[in-house]
C-alpha cells in the first residue's frame, strides 16, 4: 500500500512540474482544460494538481473564466535560487562591464534540459537595442553558445541530447548533426565561437565558455552586436569577452584566491 501511495505521488509530483514546464514555454495564462488537452493528461488528474498548486500559491487564477498561470510564490523561491546560486550573483558585475566597455548586450547563457536559455542580461548603451526573452527556451544548434555548452559530450551524447528536429534552423535549411560535433569541437579548440546570428539578418553573436573544475562548460558570456559592429570590433570583442569568462571559471573552479570557491547548487 504505502509503494502505491509513493507512486501516485510521484507521478503527481512530475504532472506539476510539467504544467509548470508548459505555462513556462506558453507564457500565456491558460486553462485548465486547455492544459489537459495540450499535454494529453486527464482532465481530473490536471484539474487536481492545479487546484493544489493553487492553494500553495505556485499557480494563481488570472480571470473569471478560469484561465490560470504562475503564481508569486515561484518569484520568492526564484530569487531564494538567484541568493544562493553564487554564478548568477558573481555574473552581474561581469555582464554590466561587458555592456560598458563594448556597449553591446551581454548575456549569461545555460542549458535547460535539451534547449539553450537566456539567464541573466545586461542591454548595451544604445539607442537601438539588442535584447532577448530571459528564459525563453531555443534549439541549441540555432545558438553560438550551444556549440560550447554540450562542448564537454560525446558526440552519441550530443545526438541523444538534441531531438533531430532542432537541426532545422529557423529558415528552413536543415544543419548536418555532422557539420554541428564539427564546429562544437572547433569551438573547444578555440575556448570561443561566434556567428552571424540564425535566428535574425542583423545581429553577430559571440560565446566564450564558463568552465567549472571539471572543465565541464557550465554556462557561456555572449555579446549580441550589430553585424557591422561586430565585425569592426571583432577582435576587441573577442578579447573583452574572453577575458571576463575566463575570470568568472576562475571563480567557479576555486582558483581565484580572493572570492573562494562558488557552487552550483542547480
Amino acid at each position: 500500500m504505502d509503494a502505491v501511495v509513493q507512486t501516485k505521488r510521484a507521478r503527481g509530483l512530475d504532472r506539476a512540474f510539467h504544467i509548470l514546464d508548459f505555462l513556462l514555454e506558453q507564457q500565456q495564462p491558460m486553462r485548465p482544460n486547455e492544459i489537459a488537452i495540450a499535454m494529453g493528461a486527464p482532465k481530473s488528474s490536471i484539474y487536481e494538481v492545479i487546484n493544489l498548486l493553487i492553494d500553495n500559491g505556485v499557480l494563481e487564477r488570472c480571470d473569471d473564466e478560469g484561465r490560470v498561470f504562475l503564481g508569486r510564490r515561484l518569484y520568492f523561491w526564484g530569487r531564494g535560487y538567484i541568493n544562493h546560486f553564487d554564478l548568477t550573483r558573481e555574473a552581474r558585475d561581469h555582464l554590466r562591464h561587458l555592456a560598458e566597455e563594448t556597449s553591446e548586450t551581454a548575456q549569461l547563457c545555460m542549458l535547460e534540459g535539451d534547449k539553450y536559455t537566456v539567464v541573466m542580461m545586461n542591454e548595451g548603451a544604445r539607442h537601438f537595442r539588442i535584447s532577448a526573452d530571459v528564459g525563453e527556451l531555443v534549439p541549441i544548434p540555432w545558438t553560438a553558445s550551444g556549440r560550447l555548452l554540450v562542448s564537454h559530450l560525446s558526440d552519441a551524447e550530443i545526438l541523444a541530447l538534441i531531438p533531430p528536429e532542432d537541426f532545422l534552423l529557423p529558415d528552413g535549411v536543415r544543419l548536418s548533426s555532422k557539420s554541428f560535433i564539427a564546429q562544437v569541437r572547433k569551438a573547444t579548440d578555440a575556448g570561443f565561437f561566434s556567428f552571424d546570428s540564425i535566428a535574425d539578418n542583423f545581429t553577430h553573436c559571440f560565446a566564450a565558455p564558463i568552465h567549472d573544475e571539471r572543465h565541464h562548460c557550465v554556462a557561456t558570456l555572449c555579446l549580441i552586436a550589430p553585424r557591422i559592429d561586430g565585425t569592426r570590433n571583432f577582435e576587441r570583442y573577442k578579447a573583452e569577452l574572453m577575458q571576463q569568462a575566463a575570470l568568472l571559471t576562475d571563480k567557479l573552479s576555486g582558483a581565484a584566491p580572493d572570492s573562494g570557491r562558488l557552487h552550483l547548487t542547480g
